[in-house]
């Protein structure tokens, strides 16, 4: 079954060279899997944190569902990621090294179940996004150019 994605955050990309990516389930309530279902996340200035040997998402923003009146969990809460072991070792070694952070990528449907693609990032500076800005100006004229040579003008 192909994953569905239910948001992204693009601007990881432009603040950070991604360097690893790691797939982590994410635990949560009933109704913020539905509110899920309806596209209604937000990754925006979400990061993860190592804690206890454990990984922890903060700042997801996933808006409460209109239906249910009696329990509704806060949007913005802390939720605990599902991370193998050896995998959680590994980010724990690289957030040592200065500079690294885990950044959500994509929030996505896989086999019902969701999941959270993290990227083990660092930050780039404001030369660097200046650069990645040029070579994406770039790859679009090269892009026009051979469009407009197999068209034959």
């Amino acid at each position: 079954m192909p994953e569905k994605i239910i948001c992204a955050n693009p601007k990881a990309f432009h603040d950070y060279f991604i360097e690893d990516r790691y797939e982590a389930g994410i635990v949560l309530v009933g109704c913020e899997v539905k509110s899920l279902r309806l596209g209604k996340a937000n990754l925006r200035d979400s990061h993860a944190i190592l804690k206890n040997e454990e990984v922890y998402i903060v700042n997801l923003h996933i808006s409460p569902y209109q239906t249910i009146n009696r329990f509704t969990p806060e949007p913005d809460r802390t939720r605990k990621l599902l991370l193998h072991k050896a995998e959680i070792k590994k980010l724990f070694g690289k957030m040592k090294e200065k500079g690294y952070s885990i950044i959500p990528l994509k929030l996505y449907f896989k086999d019902d179940k969701v999941k959270v693609e993290l990227g083990l990032a660092k930050g780039k500076k404001f030369y660097d996004k200046r650069e990645s800005i040029k070579q994406k100006e770039v790859g679009r004229e090269m892009a026009k150019v051979m469009k407009e040579k197999g068209r034959g003008y």
